[in-house]
């Protein structure tokens, strides 16, 4: 039961590219050190190379190791003989899964940003096709002012766009090689450490070895970037999942992204929307354990760092496979905008016009707010939105009214004055649009 609960390599098998990678790179120092010759150390990369070959090809590594590192060295000094039993010089496992874990973070944040942008684009193009689709915007969850469609999507973009920002920092700190560091102290051969770290594509070496084997800082910044990342795509699949309800009518997903109801026939459910929505809380869970792991642990390396792994996988897998469903919901989903453009001419959403319109005549704002606030609650009593309130009752409120406010209570007017630097007239959208492309 003990061995059982010990071993990691069930989770830590994903590593073994990263593994070998770290290996053969190694072997070449240990020429340099002078504790492989040249030939030594080309057997020893056959040797790796060969086993890569095999994990490739679906062949198991030899049962009862501990962990990835243990079982491909017990398979290389299989292949190889004692030669292989060579590598460990001057190295521990403690620096190996360091070493392991940041060309694991590396490599997702890349995998990472690239679904990010792909994202990114999906939402660029639909905004594109409805430059001039108009919807409520909200706040409070209420009827606020109209905005257009494109604007409220390449809102989104802007969030992806922080998202990549993070993860890219994430893998800039990640960007540095522990290998020569040791179990904690250093190694105690004549490693060219910055020659090691610049041979695996890492910007340099750490500083400190104590610090290199017990540092999982950058396994928390990747989780908390995705974790933001989910977040995010969470609030998208939260207006997804409302959009797509008959109280809203704004859009349709494909049969493919959704489901039927086992008993209700009239059913069509996003479920691929609520899956996104809710294992947010999943990867918040993995960042929230690993946090867990390391809080109080003394330095150097403690065991407690085995379990780091299956949170990062899990997150990392989570967050890839959740952008690739939302960019395929946002390809897919059919938007309404006649549904749209009614939810905006509701909710007498063009009341701030109005008490733009009588500022510009002079009133001060806060004066101006009341009166258009007077004309909602005329209007409401009256049954009909505001715009069909006649002149003679916007005068009976406010002498300065005359007919050219009736110019202003459109949806187009209102979309048109929001012209400043992010605002959603079409315009600025545009360029915002282009700005995205670029």
């Amino acid at each position: 039961m003990a061995d059982a609960f010990m071993r990691s390599l069930p989770v830590d098998v994903r590593l073994w590219r990263e593994d070998i990678q770290g290996s053969r790179a190694y072997a070449r120092a240990l020429v340099g050190a002078g504790v492989l010759t040249a030939t030594e150390a080309e057997q020893i990369d056959r040797g790796l190379q060969s086993i890569a070959e095999e994990m490739e090809s679906g062949r198991a590594l030899p049962e009862g190791s501990e962990d990835i590192h243990m079982a491909i060295e017990a398979r290389l000094i299989e292949k190889i003989g004692p030669l292989g039993g060579k590598l460990h010089t001057g190295r521990s496992r403690n620096d190996q899964v360091a070493l392991d874990l940041r060309l694991y973070v590396r490599d997702a944040a890349d995998r990472l940003d690239h679904a990010l942008n792909r994202l990114q684009q999906a939402l660029t193009v639909r905004a594109e096709e409805h430059l001039d689709t108009i919807l409520p915007g909200y706040t409070h969850t209420q009827r606020a002012q109209p905005v257009l469609l494109a604007h409220h999507l390449l809102a989104y973009v802007e969030m992806l766009r922080r998202d990549r920002g993070r993860v890219k920092d994430a893998a800039r700190r990640a960007d540095e090689s522990p290998l020569g560091s040791g179990a904690l102290a250093g190694s105690g051969f004549p490693l060219d450490r910055e020659r090691l770290a610049r041979d695996l594509g890492f910007a340099r070496a750490t500083a400190n070895s104590l610090d290199a084997v017990s540092d999982r800082d950058f396994v928390v910044e990747l989780l908390s970037a995705v974790t933001l990342v989910m977040i995010h795509l969470s609030r998208l699949s939260a207006e997804i999942v409302a959009w797509t309800g008959a109280e809203y009518g704004f859009a349709e997903l494909p049969d493919s992204l959704a489901s039927g109801s086992s008993m209700m026939p009239n059913k069509k459910n996003p479920c691929a929307a609520e899956l996104v929505r809710a294992r947010t809380g999943r990867v918040t869970g993995d960042l929230v354990a690993m946090l867990m792991v390391i809080k109080g642990l003394p330095l150097a390396y403690n065991r407690d760092l085995q379990e780091d792994k299956e949170a990062l996988f899990d997150g990392v897998d989570t967050g890839l496979a959740a952008l690739e469903v939302t960019t395929s919901l946002v390809d897919g989903i059919r938007f309404n905008p006649a549904a749209m453009r009614a939810a905006a001419l509701g909710g007498y959403s063009l009341a701030t016009e109005a008490a733009d319109y009588l500022t510009r005549r002079g009133i001060p704002f806060r004066e101006a707010h009341r009166i258009a606030g007077q004309a909602v609650a005329q209007a409401i009593a009256a049954g009909k939105p505001l715009e069909e309130l006649s002149l003679a009752e916007w005068q009976r409120l406010s002498p300065v009214a005359d007919a050219g406010l009736f110019e202003h209570l459109t949806l187009e007017s209102a979309i048109k004055a929001r012209a400043v630097l992010g605002g959603t007239a079409r315009s600025r959208v545009e360029e915002a649009i282009e700005r995205a492309k670029a």
